[in-house]
């Protein structure tokens, strides 16, 4: 590609140059009768014997030789039964682009014709101009070697190029690529193995940038291998307890079942809530093992009134995690939600201990310590509060708030409880936040009262 787009430049600058290279020719010839006329001027008018009149054209390389000036045109030379002149060219005062189609038209004129030229070289007066008549086959001779030796330098010139660009680009851009393309199949193989991430030649160019992004996408995705392969691993081992769990909770049941039976008041006040709690572990074992092979369940979307539920979370922490911590529930008794009863109590339940946690765990504690839950409906939609006055959320721990196993904020924490909040309240169409505070945290969360998100809200959650 090269060397055609050379050849082609050649081709642009050969035409001018053939139309110039004609044009000095032509002044060569004139130029060299002018001098033979001025050798004939010099004798004094005596006539010139014949065989000298022919050597002074043959060695002007011209038929005919005639000055003019303004009072008289004079035939200086001439010879004998001359051809008929086929063109004249008129050589004053034309520049190369109008002298280029005479250029082109002599490389296919027939041999042997006569043209006649008319210039005014430099070498004559002001007032003076020279005509001369011209064999034009040595010209036409002349241009073609001229065009020859312009395309073999054409040539030449083209394939030296062409190997220096060929090599330069092979150099700095193909050999660059090819490595990142064999970069690129070699992690295909094994994104695991973080000896096959890419090292940056440190260019600074597209390609060096190139290496820099393929060097962080590699590093991160095999990141991200990594931990799916522990989240797996955890998986396994989380499905395996759950199994045997959902057993002894099934034990459990049944011994629940027949404390029911019990007529003792402080047993019948109590049960209940120690089968309801069952009940939610067992339904929560099942969930587990569904969502490790696919997620979480679809909510299934009922009218909740969420002050009874916020009651029922509380009363499940039971006296000893709320002990020394003041409670304050400001919900509006006509609020509701159409949402998973199950689903959103995990959720609150999730966020109120995360806060009861803090405020034990809190140095220095608080001097009231306090966890306020609230709610205001805004149009279509609830929005939930559960502050707290402890040392709220480190900054380092924000960053990666909802990622698994990423949001750890105390020391025997795994960082999941956020996590399966928030899936759960995208779940419902809602939103989940961790809200600026001056003190203390304070997670929002909204979610609707109706029925209208449902199915965008369930195909978000896919």
């Amino acid at each position: 590609m090269t060397i055609l787009f050379v050849m082609v430049a050649e081709v642009l600058i050969f035409v001018p140059s053939v139309a110039t290279f004609r044009k000095n020719w032509l002044m060569e010839r004139v130029v060299a009768a002018k001098v033979a006329a001025l050798a004939l001027e010099a004798s004094g008018g005596a006539e010139l014997p014949e065989r000298l009149r022919q050597e002074l054209l043959t060695t002007a390389g011209v038929h005919a030789v005639s000055v003019r000036r303004p009072e008289v045109r004079r035939l200086v030379l001439g010879m004998p039964d001359e051809k008929p002149v086929a063109e004249v060219f008129d050589l004053r005062d034309r520049n190369v682009v109008e002298l280029i189609p005479d250029a082109l038209a002599a490389l296919v004129a027939p041999p042997g014709r006569l043209i006649r030229v008319i210039a005014a070289p430099d070498i004559l007066r002001a007032d003076e101009e020279i005509d001369v008549v011209i064999d034009e086959t040595p010209l036409r001779a002349a241009e073609w070697r001229y065009a020859r030796n312009i395309f073999w330098l054409s040539i030449i010139i083209a394939i030296m190029t062409s190997a220096a660009v060929y090599l330069a680009l092979s150099k700095l851009l193909v050999a660059p690529m090819m490595r990142i393309t064999r970069n690129m199949v070699a992690y295909r193989e094994n994104p695991e193995d973080m000896t096959r991430i890419i090292t940056p030649s440190g260019r600074d160019d597209e390609v060096g940038v190139a290496e820099k992004e393929l060097a962080n996408l590699q590093t991160q995705l095999s990141g991200l291998l990594r931990e799916k392969a522990r989240l797996a691993n955890v998986g396994l081992a989380v499905s395996k307890i759950n199994h045997d769990l959902r057993n002894i909770l099934a034990s459990a049941q049944l011994v629940s079942d027949r404390l029911a039976t019990v007529p003792d008041p402080t047993v019948q006040r109590f049960v209940p809530r120690l089968i309801r709690a069952l009940d939610r572990a067992i339904t929560l074992c099942t969930n587990t093992m569904k969502y490790g092979r696919g997620g979480e369940t679809p909510p299934n979307r009922t009218r909740v009134a969420l002050g009874p539920l916020v009651d029922e979370v509380t009363e499940s922490l039971g006296v000893e995690e709320l002990k020394g911590v003041r409670l304050t529930v400001d919900i509006q008794p006509k609020i509701e939600l159409y949402a998973d009863r199950d689903q959103i109590f995990r959720v609150l339940a999730n966020l109120l201990r995360n806060a009861l946690e803090a405020l034990r765990e809190a140095e220095p504690a608080p001097e009231d310590p306090c966890v306020k839950i609230s709610a205001s409906q805004e149009g279509k939609r609830v929005v939930i509060k559960v502050s707290d006055n402890g040392p709220g959320v480190p900054a380092k721990a924000q960053e990666n708030l909802f990622k698994a196993f990423q949001s750890v904020a105390k020391a025997d924490g795994n960082g999941l409880g956020l996590v399966i909040s928030a899936e759960l309240v995208r779940a419902h169409g809602g939103d989940i936040r961790l809200e600026d505070t001056s003190r203390g945290a304070s997670f929002v969360v909204t979610l609707p009262t109706t029925a209208g998100t449902r199915k965008r809200a369930f195909e978000n959650a896919a």
